[in-house]
């Protein structure tokens, strides 16, 4: 029994047993993954799969239990690889992010950067995804790093970190209505206008729609996206009131005018979410250190040991966190 045979077991249960599919993901030939997984077979002495014909159909009883034994043992094999790695100071790798078109337009790019000068041999990936789906990425092996955000509690799935605090803005375009100086809208006002916000609002559990159901409103959102830019640019073109994060509003948009959204409208905060058991390489935490000043690296490890129980301070807000990223 090889660690090639357990990874290749591994990849066909995660191709939906499509070994063509299985093969392109291990780079490997469709002959040679057969022949590895029969060579395993012949060894255990029992059949890991269903077939009809040469294709498979089911995975057996016996092989559900080897598959996840091989998972942990290649979890494990992982971890080692890292751990040395880390040890040998070793200044190459992959770290794969995903997050949302927000966090990786207008928040990560100065803190990759800040990474890539300290380890400019590692190479970062980002998925661009909803918070849902990246949470999945994440817990399913193929992301080092979720960067999300929510108006409540934290996000499960993993070790959560909390790395600064957002409100979200209402942005108009110059000549609105709500163009005018030394008031913000409140929320009733808001009800009275088309809204353009992100594609999550539309949830009935959303902070949002909380918002307004909770002192009798409804929301009338005109449009929804995920992308804060599209965001922007239909607020440009007078379809509505933008709600969207603070982050994603600059000096340079200066044909709009943004105001704090109404209290109603919870503060959000913004989190790495990393996975648990998993021996993380030393740039993945220095960028977290980097996104979250104010937590004791020494802390994060010791919590991601699971040696110590997290007791994170409160996360600063974004304007603290961005001059210091930017610094």
């Amino acid at each position: 029994m090889t660690l090639t045979q357990l990874r290749y077991l591994v990849a066909i249960a995660d191709a939906g047993l499509n070994i063509t599919l299985a093969a392109a993901r291990v780079h490997a030939t469709q002959p040679g993954l057969s022949k590895q997984l029969k060579q395993l077979e012949d060894e255990l002495g029992f059949l890991l799969f269903v077939r009809k014909g040469r294709s498979l159909e089911a995975i057996t009883p016996a092989g559900s239990e080897v598959l996840e034994r091989a998972r942990v043992i290649l979890a494990e094999t992982a971890n080692i690889r890292a751990y040395a790695a880390n040890q040998r100071r070793e200044s190459h790798g992959q770290l794969t992010i995903t997050t949302t078109h927000t966090q990786a337009r207008f928040v990560l790019p100065p803190a990759i950067a800040r990474i890539k000068r300290e380890f400019p041999q590692v190479s970062v990936h980002l998925q661009q995804s909803t918070e849902g789906a990246a949470l999945d990425l994440l817990s399913s092996g193929e992301a080092d790093m979720a960067v999300v955000s929510t108006a409540g509690g934290e996000p499960q799935g993993g070790v959560a970190v909390p790395l600064y605090r957002w409100r979200r803005l209402a942005l108009v375009p110059r000549g609105h209505e709500l163009d005018r100086a030394g008031r913000a809208p409140d929320i009733q006002e808001l009800s009275r206008h088309p809204l353009i916000s992100y594609e999550s609002s539309t949830r009935p559990e959303s902070s949002l729609q909380r918002a307004f159901t909770g002192v009798g409103l409804e929301p009338n959102l005109a449009l929804t996206a995920l992308d804060a830019d599209l965001i922007k640019t239909y607020v440009r073109a007078g379809l509505g009131v933008g709600l969207l994060a603070e982050m994603a509003v600059s000096t340079s948009d200066t044909d709009l005018r943004g105001w704090p959204a109404p209290k109603e409208i919870s503060e959000c905060i913004a989190w790495a979410v990393l996975p648990r058991e998993r021996v993380l390489r030393d740039y993945a935490l220095e960028l977290v250190n980097v996104l979250a000043p104010q937590i004791d690296k020494r802390d994060l490890r010791r919590v991601l040991d699971g040696n110590q129980d997290p007791d994170w301070p409160e996360p600063p807000t974004w304007e603290s966190l961005t001059q210091t990223i930017t610094s």
